[in-house]
């Protein structure tokens, strides 16, 4: 359901930011704000976009940055999708130093919205895999108001079949997903974006401190400069990382799809997901 967001928790949430703006401007200078980048966390769903928000909310700690406190940018505070203006809207209202997060797909408004001057944003991607386990975790036991909390439950009775399910997609009337490589297809441009900094969900779980190094030297080209030394930097965003501060935290452990995939659902990706894990980096060949 398409929605614009009137709810007075917006509203209140509207006056919070320009509150937050002026205590940031207080603090660190109005100049120095008004030069400092916007950010934006985006992420695949299930992919780590908790994990980006908390990293991208410790630059806070040491530079003029805001919080704003705002839902993801294409939903509303009642977490229902908002029109594609309506995102470009929120976008295009972000001011320097911002910080918000989303999942926004590669399409050509939002590209453009992304790669103007004044704003970065870090594309976070994970082992497709991995994003299928946590997906279905996450829709048959962890959100009941979930699309396909009732097909899952009700109409399948394995964690094989859901899996399955998952991998290549369901037509089934009012249960409707789409195959885990249409579902990448829709993100697959922001890779070829240069003003676009895309990471892996794995490097910054299991490479954090250059992965973190990678986050400010991309924001430094575009002119953030911190007052601390590089280490200090790391170190200070290393600690904002709090899986456990996260709704929708269950392992994010890279790998865990070993546990839980069979030889019939890692037969059924391959023959339905063809290169796409060659083409993301996470394989050489079909012998995994």
């Amino acid at each position: 359901m398409l929605e614009k967001d009137t709810s007075i928790k917006h509203r209140v949430k509207l006056v919070r930011w320009q509150t937050r703006r002026l205590v940031t401007a207080a603090r660190w200078g109005s100049e120095k704000l008004a030069s400092t980048p916007a950010v934006l966390g985006n992420a695949m769903p299930k992919s780590g976009s908790h994990l980006i928000i908390q990293i991208l909310q410790g630059l806070t700690k040491f530079g003029p940055f805001v919080n704003p406190g705002f839902p993801p940018v294409n939903r509303t505070e009642n977490n229902l999708q908002l029109a594609d203006q309506a995102v470009l809207d929120k976008l295009f209202r972000m001011r320097p130093g911002d910080i918000g997060y989303g999942y926004l797909k590669a399409n050509e408004k939002y590209i453009a919205a992304l790669t103007r001057p004044g704003i970065c944003s870090i594309f976070l991607f994970r082992d497709p895999r991995d994003m299928i386990v946590s997906h279905v975790f996450y829709a048959t036991d962890m959100f009941t108001g979930h699309g396909m909390h009732e097909y899952y439950n009700e109409k399948l009775e394995t964690k094989e079949d859901r899996i399955n399910a998952a991998i290549g997609g369901v037509t089934e009337p009012g249960f409707e997903l789409r195959g885990v490589q249409d579902r990448y297809n829709a993100y697959i441009r922001w890779f070829e974006e240069p003003d676009i900094l895309c990471l892996r969900f794995e490097d910054l779980r299991l490479d954090t401190d250059n992965s973190l190094s990678k986050i400010l030297d991309y924001l430094e080209l575009e002119g953030f400069r911190p007052e601390i030394d590089r280490d200090q930097a790391v170190n200070t965003l290393r600690s904002a990382i709090n899986p456990k501060k996260s709704g929708t935290f269950r392992k994010g452990k890279p790998g865990n799809w070993r546990d839980h995939f069979t030889q019939r659902n890692i037969d059924y990706f391959k023959e339905t997901a063809g290169d796409l894990l060659i083409n993301l980096g996470y394989e050489q060949d079909y012998s995994w």
